[in-house]
């Protein structure tokens, strides 16, 4: 990328990691971003030292000089149908993810984990049991600070562990990850995509690249990948939570085993999984089918499973009071987590769900139910379409509140001894919060004063 013209789309966590990437290079840098330039103060600070020439708003774009550009890297968030991507797209300017720049720089191994739900989790675990293995490897994509930059300061014989969002697949073109790893496909994101099959090919492109050298993870109990699954060249683990495989990662007897062309072998009683859960349990079967085709013993997959606590915001549990339970799941940010986290967690439960509009639909969230939810404490963007879905089913103990302390505030007033308050918003966070972290973690602080504030008064 030495002295190639490259313009960078957004000024978030990914632009500012290619930025600092592409100076590392010797790339001749623009930047764009619609925030005016007053507002993105320390941004511009934290790249004060690079050389770049800056654009700001939409009254900038005609000042970008576009017909020199090599390339643009956009910010995985960013829609295709903003003025300025729809500008270059008119000029048939490639326009790449921040993956598909990363692909392009390093000569380490790429684990690229994928799916509508799962994947934090399992980006996690897998995470875990290589570096438990004694192998150099970075958690990056979705997770930490930029994955341009990780693999700009990477070698050959690193592994860099990729959780990679269907935005920033639909940006990528030659990426080919040596293992690959699907936990499952469930609507999302039609904002975004417009439509499921946008969404599903998005999707495939973390294998589409793939060849018989290298090799997939794929779950067998979703429909979708496993009727895709033929057009996968790579070396395929198939796992299961539901049936016996003639090969792969399955339940036999209590146990979770890998079954290959001639040993059946044993990898953990499934009771010994720390983490809780039928979806947990298909994490942990996708991160041992991974580390597995890594060469990983399964001495060492073992033991990471039998130790990992999971993840924070994901069923996180955050403190009893008053023997009430509370959880935060704020990485629920679709109704298909939502329903694992209500499946996951005993009843009665008090459930605070709704936020940023994706265009989900809600009537198999509410169906997931089953008697278990008591309450339902509604806030955000979708409150309205959530009440009017779940009244359609005849579930009537709704409240709306305008913000999280009073969402926290009415579960306190609603729940009783042997209750479980769970944050599952079933939706993303904009809007209200410029992320699920940021969310999950001011629902644990409203928890925490008002746990204490009934603890004393009891």
């Amino acid at each position: 990328m030495k002295n190639k013209k490259i313009l960078v789309i957004g000024l978030g966590v990914s632009g500012i990691s290619c930025i600092k990437a592409l100076h590392k290079l010797g790339a001749v840098i623009y930047a764009y971003d619609e925030s005016p330039q007053e507002k993105l103060y320390e941004k511009l600070q934290e790249l004060s030292s690079i050389q770049a020439e800056y654009f700001f708003g939409s009254s900038d774009i005609e000042n970008i000089p576009m017909d020199e550009l090599d390339f643009a890297i956009k910010s995985p968030g960013i829609k295709y149908e903003v003025p300025i991507v729809v500008k270059l797209i008119e000029k048939s300017i490639k326009i790449i993810s921040d993956v598909e720049a990363a692909y392009m720089v390093t000569e380490a191994s790429f684990i690229s984990i994928t799916g509508t739900n799962g994947k934090t989790t399992t980006t996690t675990l897998i995470g875990e049991i290589i570096k438990e293995s004694g192998r150099n490897c970075k958690l990056t994509g979705n997770i930490g600070f930029g994955i341009f930059d990780d693999a700009m300061n990477s070698k050959k014989g690193d592994v860099l562990i990729a959780e990679v969002s269907s935005f920033q697949l639909a940006g990528t073109y030659d990426y080919k990850p040596q293992i690959s790893v699907m936990t499952n496909i469930t609507p999302d994101h039609m904002d975004y995509h417009h439509t499921m099959e946008n969404y599903v090919e998005a999707k495939f492109k973390n294998v589409i690249n793939q060849d018989e050298n290298d090799c997939a993870i794929l779950n067998y109990e979703d429909e979708i990948i496993r009727d895709y699954s033929p057009n996968i060249r790579a070396k395929k683990i198939f796992f299961s939570s539901e049936r016996v495989l003639d090969k792969g990662i399955f339940v036999l007897d209590g146990k979770m085993v890998y079954k290959n062309e001639k040993d059946t072998i044993f990898i953990i009683n499934t009771k010994d999984i720390f983490i809780p859960g039928k979806h947990n349990l298909e994490n942990a079967m996708a991160a041992a089918g991974a580390a597995i085709a890594l060469g990983t013993d399964v001495e060492t997959i073992t033991k990471v499973l039998k130790e990992f606590k999971g993840v924070e915001h994901r069923l996180e549990f955050c403190g009893e009071y008053n023997n009430v339970k509370f959880y935060n799941d704020s990485k629920g940010t679709n109704p298909d987590a939502s329903i694992k986290a209500v499946q996951g967690i005993e009843k009665p439960i008090v459930l605070i769900a709704g936020g940023y509009d994706k265009k989900s639909q809600y009537d198999e969230f509410i169906q997931s139910f089953d008697n278990k939810v008591k309450a339902l404490v509604l806030l955000g963007q979708t409150a309205d379409d959530i009440e009017k879905c779940a009244r359609s089913y005849g579930f009537t103990n709704i409240y709306k509140v305008q913000n999280m302390d009073e969402a926290v505030k009415k579960c306190f007033e609603l729940s009783e001894e042997g209750d479980n308050v769970v944050l599952s918003p079933a939706c993303a966070s904009w809007g209200m919060y410029p992320n699920y972290e940021v969310r999950g973690r001011d629902f644990k602080e409203r928890v925490k004063y008002y746990g204490g504030s009934s603890t004393q008064s009891r």
